[in-house]
């Protein structure tokens, strides 16, 4: 999911000419060659990368190449060969502005701030923000999008390219997933409750809108897509949906190939081999195999709840005490998709599809036409999974974090547990998904402990470093440096 959650950073006008604080490496040029980072998790949302050297030991007073305070915001830093991107957002005292923010990769100098218009009222749940999708990068230009306004382009210059207003959306928990680039094209996901959730595509270079695909079936999901390219024919975009896993060309938009059996909420990104992908699904906390909640059909629930005859469900007509009645007025605003406090046919539907799904962690084999959910599904782990954090593939061994800092790995090829235990040190709420390089695979909490990891089926942590502030955003890693963002800074971490 979602990178979420914004806690009050009051921060002055002054502050768009933001210096760093702590600078060891300032005239140092960021090498020619240096690697990119380019979206949320890096190279096609992977979390991987091929840079070694990097530090074990790292904290406020240590291996610190620079810091940079910041406004508040859950999107991950992402890399061009000599920038750093991110967004961001004051709070009421500031107006509420949304902000774009480049600095520079070498120093941590701010190059340069741009504030986006705040046409919209987004839904803000639980610990969402309105800054927490990432922005992607081509090398020079960076594309954002803000559940307020929509989509916006800047030149390496902090020029606008163009803007292209969206909205407004309906969301649950609100925005999660974040755009992504595939050649010249910006691909961004809009799954919500009411209206239909939809897919665009949108040509980079001049913002103009190449396809859009309308999905009905498909309710608030807060996943990144990834790129999957088949033996023949054109790049597919592959994203996680409510209940199923779809897949569907770049170059129209057509829905390819598709596999049911997924949660219901699905806020990670898949790691891929390339020939399979793992997944892992949340929706509610009964949701293992034979726990979940029975139900009814609409025509029957009308007789039993419907008390003034209009063929809605409010809230007050639910007094019974059984589970599917005590399911309902516990998370009733979460099967009313079009927020108008009454269940329809479809939030009924919608509420029995949510009470039958199963969580789950399953391996699910690219590629097809049409349906393949007979035959894709490779393996399943149905014990409790993360909520929000994704599954990390790294060296032939899959990670998975769940919410309480109980750290899994597993034999992709089977689905079997290698090694489980918590990561004593850093038991926490986990939003940040784990990133792995140099046979090290870094996790952080949201407390702001970073746990440091041999990585390997047999792993064992190295180190768990104190960041002394909450952290919610993925970090970014890079030519031996590792790009960390906590509640109020950016750092970068190096030996």
């Amino acid at each position: 999911m979602m990178k979420k959650a914004f806690h009050g950073l009051a921060l002055k006008s002054r502050l768009i000419v933001l210096m760093p604080v702590l600078v060891l490496s300032s005239f140092l040029p960021t090498p020619a060659t240096a690697e990119e980072w380019s979206q949320f998790r890096g190279p096609n949302g992977s979390g991987v990368s091929a840079t070694t050297n990097l530090p074990v030991e790292f904290g406020p007073t240590k291996n610190v190449v620079w810091k940079t305070p910041l406004p508040p915001g859950h999107s991950s830093p992402v890399l061009t060969r000599n920038r750093v991107f991110v967004t961001a957002h004051t709070n009421e005292k500031e107006n509420h502005k949304l902000l774009v923010i480049s600095l520079d990769r070498a120093s941590g100098k701010v190059l340069w701030q741009r504030e986006v218009p705040r046409t919209i009222a987004g839904r803000l749940q639980n610990v969402n923000g309105p800054a927490s999708p990432s922005p992607v990068t081509d090398g020079t230009n960076v594309y954002v999008f803000f559940q307020e306004f929509g989509l916006i382009s800047y030149d390496a210059a902090g020029k606008e390219r163009w803007r292209m207003p969206l909205g407004p959306f309906n969301m649950f928990y609100g925005f999660g997933a974040s755009p992504i680039l595939v050649d010249d094209t910006v691909i961004l996901p809009v799954d919500q409750d009411s209206p239909s959730s939809y897919l665009i595509a949108v040509n980079k270079n001049n913002g103009r809108l190449r396809w859009k695909v309308e999905r009905p079936v498909v309710i608030s999901g807060y996943s990144t897509p990834i790129v999957y390219q088949p033996k023949s024919g054109p790049k597919q975009i592959v994203i996680p949906e409510s209940f199923q896993l779809s897949a569907y060309s770049v170059a129209d938009g057509k829905r390819v190939w598709w596999v049911r059996g997924l949660a219901c909420e699905m806020k990670s990104i898949a790691s891929s081999d390339g020939e399979y992908l793992y997944i892992n699904g949340w929706g509610f906390p009964q949701n293992q195999p034979g726990q979940q909640v029975p139900t009814i059909p609409f025509e029957e629930a009308w007789t039993r709840y419907d008390k003034n005859g209009d063929k809605l469900i409010a809230k007050t007509e639910i007094t019974g005490t059984e589970k599917m009645d005590k399911m309902l007025g516990a998370a009733f605003e979460a099967f009313d998709m079009d927020r108008d406090e009454k269940l329809n046919a479809r939030d009924w539907e919608v509420f029995r599809g949510m009470m039958a799904s199963e969580n789950g962690l399953l391996a699910i084999k690219l590629g097809g036409q049409g349906d393949q959910s007979a035959t894709a599904i490779r393996w399943r782990y149905q014990k409790p999974v993360p909520q929000v954090p994704s599954t990390l593939l790294y060296k032939g061994v899959l990670y998975m974090i769940n919410d309480s800092g109980i750290l899994l790995s597993f034999d992709p090829a089977t689905g079997n547990v290698i090694k489980q235990g918590r990561l004593h040190g850093a038991i926490d709420k986990y939003f940040s998904s784990p990133v792995a390089a140099d046979d090290k695979v870094f996790l952080i909490g949201q407390a702001g402990q970073v746990s440091v990891l041999q990585a390997g089926g047999d792993w064992n942590v190295l180190k768990v470093n104190e960041l002394d502030d909450e952290c919610f955003a993925t970090p970014a890693i890079s030519e031996g440096h590792v790009y960390i963002r906590t509640r109020s800074a950016l750092y970068c971490f190096g030996k």
